[in-house]
């Protein structure tokens, strides 16, 4: 059972990635690329906990495959990891 703290969170999660994806970032381009991509990490990262891992590997390679430069940066090698874990994680399945 969900505590109240991780459904705040996951809310939070959501709003987040709601408030991004509808054009709330007022920064150039490439920065709301990178908070969106952070937002659905967090939201993979919570999917995976609650079971949805197909949901959340779908989820994150769409916005991962926006990305043509920067690999080499945290966020995308983070990206990158979780992808991975998340592939493996559905594969065995």
């Amino acid at each position: 059972m969900a505590t109240w703290y991780e459904f705040l969170h996951a809310l939070y999660q959501e709003v987040l990635y709601e408030r991004v994806t509808a054009g709330y970032c007022h920064r150039p381009a490439p920065e709301c690329e990178v908070a969106e991509l952070r937002a659905v990490m967090n939201l993979s990262r919570l999917w995976q906990q609650q079971g949805k891992k197909n949901e959340a590997r779908q989820m994150l390679a769409e916005i991962y495959g926006w990305f043509t430069e920067g690999f080499d940066t945290a966020d995308l090698q983070e990206a990158k990891a979780l992808l991975e874990e998340l592939r493996e994680a559905t594969s065995l399945n």
